[in-house]
């Protein structure tokens, strides 16, 4: 047979110049390099903007840059050893970031969840390999978390020899992040403003404290999720996932912010909503809270702030709820817009928030009594 050959058309690239820099040859160089997008008020339609973090472009969200690490770390320092079992708590993102880890490093692994996480997180859970424990009931304090948790350490007793990251409280949560801050200084060379939501405290600890080395006048903005007591107000129900906590994470790092804000869940849906159909690019939760906070800030600062906020995650696991006319309908979340200001508040206790709410008083609340926050 003829070898036949083609002539390239002299407008086409070479072959050559179609590989990809990102070219991988295992799982974990999937994670990191995520794009930056500049993206207009959302909320008002100001001629202002911010950049956003886009980490919903890992294979499972920001997470995956904690569970890598998390596992690597251990397993560096004897505490994990090989082929042993890795046993956590998630609500679903870290979850996905531990799957990956497991099939990278060759563990089994077992994620503790509640019936909050959404079925298709189950199931996708499931598809990468990890086994799901659900539990039944709220602890009585400490919701579904502390539930979660007392689960993990039973489990743990189960099995000598497993592991438990401990998102929550571990540095190691706090230091997978460095990556994510190099790469936001590389990408925008100036921020003076990073806005971060904020559940186990790892991502705003981790960037702020990098991007610090760089930009020491960076103003950190927390954004909190009402019905969270991460900065001092009473612990609540919640139906927003992936932001706020019911008990106090030991890596979040209270003197590094400068603010904090309280999203309610339509709030942050007609965001999320607003984003996807104006700039396609949406997500979670998370994402609405962060983009409301952002745009808000983008339109009363100075022209010339140059803002960074992180989007945890995409829109893809929350077709069901956020995404979902009949689940919004149901928790009265449908076109409740924001007010065009949040509240605000001079301190975390002076009263319980039910909307978009402003503090730039912050308290660490594991430390300052309850009698000493109302004067």
């Amino acid at each position: 047979m003829r070898n036949l050959t083609f002539a390239r058309p002299p407008h086409l690239p070479s072959p050559s110049q179609l590989i990809s820099s990102s070219t991988c040859h295992g799982l974990d160089q999937l994670v990191g390099n995520t794009p930056v997008l500049w993206t207009p008020d959302t909320c008002w339609g100001s001629p202002r903007g911010f950049w956003a973090k886009l980490e919903g472009h890992n294979p499972g969200g920001i997470k995956d840059r904690p569970g890598l690490h998390l596992v690597h770390r251990a397993r560096e320092r004897g505490e994990l050893a090989p082929g042993a079992p890795i046993i956590e708590s998630t609500s679903g993102t870290l979850g996905l970031g531990l799957a990956l880890a497991g099939l990278v490093h060759g563990h089994p692994v077992t994620l503790v969840t509640d019936p909050g996480m959404e079925p298709l997180m189950r199931h996708l859970l499931s598809a990468y390999g990890a086994r799901i424990d659900v539990v039944g009931q709220p602890h009585p304090t400490g919701g579904w978390q502390q539930a979660r948790r007392d689960r993990v350490a039973a489990l743990l007793a189960e099995h000598p020899g497993g592991f438990c990251p401990d998102q929550y409280n571990n540095p190691d949560n706090v230091d997978a992040y460095q990556q994510l801050a190099l790469e936001l200084a590389a990408q925008l060379g100036r921020i003076d403003v990073l806005v971060c939501s904020v559940g186990t405290g790892g991502h705003s600890a981790g960037v702020s404290r990098v991007l610090r080395e760089f930009f020491p006048h960076l103003r950190l903005v927390g954004v909190d999720t009402v019905g969270s007591t991460i900065f001092g107000q009473p612990a609540r129900s919640r139906l927003m996932r992936g932001l706020g906590s019911s008990i106090y994470p030991r890596n979040v790092d209270y003197p590094a912010f400068n603010e904090v804000h309280w999203v309610a869940p339509a709030e942050a849906v007609w965001t999320c909503r607003r984003l996807a159909a104006g700039r396609y690019v949406s997500g979670g939760w998370s994402v609405g809270a962060v983009a409301l906070v952002s745009s808000w800030l983008a339109r009363t600062l100075p022209d010339d702030t140059r803002i960074a906020a992180i989007f945890p995650d995409g829109p893809q696991r929350y077709a069901e709820t956020i995404y979902n006319d009949a689940y919004c309908i149901q928790h009265q979340l449908l076109d409740r817009p924001p007010a065009p200001e949040p509240d605000e508040i001079d301190h975390p206790r002076h009263r319980e928030v039910t909307r978009w709410t402003r503090c730039t008083h912050i308290i660490d609340p594991t430390v300052e009594p309850i009698s000493e926050a109302v004067p």
